[in-house]
């Protein structure tokens, strides 16, 4: 392909979002909202992420919020603080989220808490009846994740995952310049976030004042506190956040579904390990995994320490690799390259309010009754969790993984089975699938 017309097809018009048609529904409701209902939401762990989708529901003018809940005294004080000088009125502030799922009027909920306690929560607030915003990973484990989406099957709710780079302007144009065959075929996707953390403090020692570290653990596995483990801190611990993959490169792995249109691997391999952080983290910080999609395999590779790629401007991205050319996207910008060019051509795509307006799709699909207006639903997230949690149980097995979609198990491989569920702490009881 002439680089000339390579590069006409890449700066075509604007695309849409990957919801254009359902954003514009959307954007032609926004008139006379200030004599509307607005609808009664309560916030389950208000500590930095909670509070920043929280926030950016009060941006739409549509929703009050009338409960927190925190298993940290600060968290909840804070951020009850924080709602009743925006909004005018203070939250009830629970430290049970059950107690606050039990509140009169209570309509929706942002869940905000850490990955092990989602299921827990959201199957709860499935069986009251109530709207869900949950952050991602979906769920800790896949079967967690399964019964989340039967919950939600059964209470007919309207629940939207935290999956916000579906709003990404560039990978919307990512998607149209694939779907018009501007680089061809595409063979491989690659997906990388090199960087290099800064673990905290390891030592075990008492947890803070305000902290319930019991009720924080809940039903995973209850570890001696340190900081390095806690509030912001647990992603890269196993029992916990699972790793650099789960908790930050599952946006990648979501992106690429999305702009692909793939559903499951059929299958994984992973190779990797704690190459420099031992003793500081309990997740591999050097992994390669080989994600086999029909018709494309995806690679994903992480290092958690050095200087990352050659190219620092390639350190956290999508390469889309075609016979005819090559992409490389992040959340705000593409570079192209043809395929027979010496020269690539960047496209500035930034979208500053691509968490805002993942939240104001949720917050209207309420207000409307319309789950066609959803970004991401629960299937979908599933879809995406499910193949990350799939790349870890290969790698901690040391085995191929493939994937029996119409069963929704891995085939022939008992540990790697046995993965899909992890045993719940006493006092905890899971929901079925």
């Amino acid at each position: 392909m002439k680089r000339r017309i390579f590069l006409q097809k890449a700066i075509l018009g604007t695309a849409g979002l990957f919801t254009a048609t359902n954003y514009s529904a959307f954007a032609n409701l926004q008139q006379d909202r200030s004599n509307s209902k607005k609808i009664k939401v309560g916030l389950i762990g208000a500590g930095w992420y909670g509070m920043v989708i929280t926030e950016a529901a009060l941006k739409s003018g549509d929703v009050e919020v009338i409960a927190v809940c925190d298993v940290d005294s600060e968290h909840l004080k804070s951020s009850a603080d924080k709602l009743e000088q925006i909004q005018g009125t203070r939250p009830k502030e629970f430290i049970d989220h059950q107690e606050m799922l039990d509140v009169k009027g209570l309509e929706a909920v942002f869940i905000g808490t850490v990955p092990h306690w989602h299921a827990l929560q959201f199957v709860d607030a499935c069986e009251k009846g109530i709207h869900i915003y949950c952050e991602k990973p979906l769920s800790y484990d896949v079967n967690e994740g399964r019964a989340m989406v039967s919950a939600t099957k059964k209470a007919g709710n309207i629940v939207q995952i935290g999956f916000q780079r579906r709003q990404s302007k560039a990978f919307s144009r990512v998607k149209e310049l694939i779907e018009s065959d501007a680089i061809g075929k595409v063979h491989q996707i690659k997906a990388q976030i090199l960087y290099s953390p800064l673990p905290g403090d390891n030592t075990v020692q008492a947890p803070p004042a305000s902290l319930d570290w019991d009720k924080w653990c809940g039903p995973a596995p209850k570890l001696d506190y340190r900081p390095n483990i806690g509030h912001k801190a647990w992603r890269l611990e196993k029992e916990y956040g699972n790793g650099h993959l789960v908790d930050w490169g599952i946006h990648h792995i979501d992106i690429i579904r999305t702009v692909m249109g793939f559903q499951m691997p059929e299958s994984i391999i992973a190779t990797g390990g704690i190459e420099v952080l031992k003793d500081k983290i309990t997740t591999p910080d050097t992994l390669n995994v080989i994600m086999n999609f029909e018709g494309c395999p995806v690679v994903w590779e992480h290092r958690l320490w050095g200087a990352g790629d050659m190219n620092s401007e390639y350190n956290n991205g999508v390469f889309f690799y075609g016979e005819n050319g090559t992409i490389f996207a992040t959340e705000n910008k593409l570079i192209l390259k043809a395929k027979d060019s010496k020269e690539s051509e960047t496209i500035d795509l930034s979208n500053p309010k691509m968490q805002d307006e993942h939240v104001a799709n949720f917050v209207e699909a309420v207000k409307t009754k319309n789950k066609d207006l959803l970004s991401c639903t629960v299937d979908d997230a599933f879809l995406s969790t499910a193949t990350v949690q799939l790349a870890m149980v290969a790698y901690y097995t040391n085995s191929k993984v493939v994937w029996d979609d119409s069963n929704q198990t891995i085939l022939n491989n008992l540990e790697a089975t046995k993965l899909l569920t992890r045993p719940y702490r006493a006092g905890y009881k899971r929901s079925q699938v």
